[in-house]
């Protein structure tokens, strides 16, 4: 019995684990395939008599999610583990990156600029193809290097803070971890979007760089929101999957 009731606690860590894994890995090859395809920009709003703009790239929404996954990762089954889905994560981004090149490769039209060329203006057919690819291109190239950083920034503050709190304060390093690593991925994707891959257009009214500064500013605001939400679902969650799999604090 004692063999048996092992085996489905075993059985269970290793279910749960490819769960975490897959939504991480899946959140993130969307994200860096939506990337820049689109800007949702809302109206302006005033702050302590500042008139602020908000705008946020589509691939930053299921980004807060990977987050959160890796964060219950290196709470249940470790750091190397944490870090080894992060690795994962760089692998699958560069088999996206592969399969984009190669699928625009193959009997490839005539391209100007990257794009099949519109002639009398008629849109070819596989156009939209080649300007995901070109997005794609841009977006991936700019998140993993700022994805690499974040990552590994979160899971090193992760367990810094779990070490330093004797296990304890589970809110202080899940929020710090994030929120730390969160700005240093919104500064470093924005920033190499624009000057390495040319991906971001500006803003209505705003100049480049105030329109840099609102991508930023934007993208991080939103991504401490998530994070300051998704600290009682990682309370929860922990709590729960601990009994659910027998791991001890």
């Amino acid at each position: 019995m004692f063999q048996n009731n092992e085996g489905i606690k075993e059985q269970r860590r290793l279910w749960v684990f490819m769960i975490l894994a897959g939504i991480f890995l899946g959140s993130l090859t969307m994200l860096n395939i939506l990337g820049t395809s689109r800007f949702l920009e809302f109206d302006k709003f005033t702050f302590f008599g500042l008139e602020i703009s908000f705008a946020v790239a589509v691939g930053v929404l299921p980004y807060p999610i990977t987050f959160l996954c890796t964060d219950l990762i290196s709470e249940l089954y470790g750091k190397k583990k944490a870090n080894m889905v992060v690795w994962i994560g760089l692998i699958l981004n560069l088999w996206v990156l592969l399969i984009m090149w190669l699928g625009g490769a193959l009997a490839a039209p005539e391209l100007k600029d990257g794009l099949p060329e519109v002639i009398d203006n008629e849109v070819p057919y596989d156009y939209a193809f080649y300007f995901m690819r070109q997005l794609t291109f841009g977006a991936v190239a700019a998140s993993m290097i700022a994805y690499l950083m974040a990552q590994f920034i979160d899971v090193h503050i992760f367990h810094w803070l779990k070490e330093k709190t004797g296990g304890k304060k589970l809110w202080l390093r899940n929020n710090v971890s994030t929120l730390t690593s969160q700005l240093v991925d919104s500064v470093a994707v924005i920033l190499i979007t624009h000057y390495v891959a040319g991906g971001l257009p500006m803003i209505k009214g705003y100049d480049m760089g105030s329109s840099l500064m609102i991508y930023i500013l934007s993208g991080y605001l939103f991504k401490v929101i998530v994070a300051l939400i998704d600290t009682l679902p990682f309370y929860l969650l922990t709590g729960y999957l601990r009994r659910y799999l027998g791991m001890k604090e």
